[in-house]
């Protein structure tokens, strides 16, 4: 059975960090509809001014943060000591759990092009311990599709295997498709599935989609993406719907309210950092 498009969310141009220039397409409104993908935002710049700015130090909890620059570079820098620049086609990873503090820098490049999504925690690993994990491109295989490739960046994509997420399934694909091409992509007939159109334009099933838009998929076991007479790149995001409450603040995402206060008081008392803090 074929998935029927459930929702449709095009991108807005806004500012985040210390000023860096984005597209924010999923966010709180959009939460409960593609759960468990919490955030997206799109970069996409050939003037550096738009983003050298960067991310300062900034806190997380009870998220994940996954990171795909395809073109351009960025370097974390945490309080776990974790210092690792990822460049054209890797991925970050990185698990706040518990309570991390991270800063990203974004070097200026011919062209930055990527996405950055928050993946929520289910309740019983919000306080898992924090970490991080570099996805290089010695890691991702790429595979010859009918009129284009597929970067598996995580999960699996038949018998191919890639990085497996800890806490939640996650299938991450980045499809490339010549013009006038298709290609049929098998789901899990109830797994949580949104597409991304990253750089171009999409027909989903038939129906058109604009540039930087995510479509969240109903369920069914298979969907038919299609370019238009211009190339495509296509994200596709496969994991499974908590259907938790949520209680978010800035960038701490909790279960409840009371949660959610609690860390913003640790945060004051300087208690929020549960492991030892290494970062100068």
């Amino acid at each position: 059975m074929k998935r029927n498009i459930l929702s449709e969310v095009k991108g807005f141009e806004t500012t985040d960090g210390a000023g860096v220039r984005l597209t924010r397409v999923l966010s709180r409104r959009s939460s409960e509809m593609f759960d468990p993908i919490l955030m997206l935002d799109s970069f996409d710049s050939k003037d550096p001014k738009d983003y050298i700015a960067g991310f300062p130090m900034h806190p997380h909890r009870g998220i994940e943060t996954i990171t795909y620059v395809y073109n351009g570079n960025m370097i974390h820098k945490d309080s776990l000591g974790n210092q690792d620049a990822i460049t054209d086609g890797e991925l970050q990873w990185m698990t706040a759990g518990s309570g991390i503090l991270h800063s990203e820098e974004i070097p200026a490049s011919e062209r930055m092009l990527g996405v950055q999504l928050w993946l929520n925690l289910p309740a019983k690993d919000k306080m898992v311990a924090p970490e991080y994990h570099a996805i290089k491109n010695k890691d991702i295989e790429e595979i010859k599709i009918d009129g284009g490739k597929l970067r598996l960046l995580a999960g699996k994509y038949k018998d191919k295997k890639a990085y497996k997420s800890k806490y939640l399934p996650l299938n991450y694909y980045d499809i490339h498709l010549a013009p006038n091409k298709s290609f049929n992509i098998e789901t899990e007939k109830d797994s949580s599935v949104l597409l991304f159109t990253l750089v171009g334009e999409a027909l989903v099933n038939g129906k058109h989609i604009g540039e930087k838009t995510a479509v969240k998929l109903a369920e069914g076991d298979e969907v038919l993406v299609s370019s238009t007479d211009k190339y495509l790149q296509l994200l596709f995001i496969e994991s499974r719907y908590l259907g938790e409450e949520i209680a978010w603040g800035g960038p701490i995402v909790m279960n409840t309210k009371e949660e959610l206060d609690k860390a913003f008081e640790e945060l004051e008392n300087g208690s929020f950092i549960k492991d030892e803090m290494k970062y100068e």
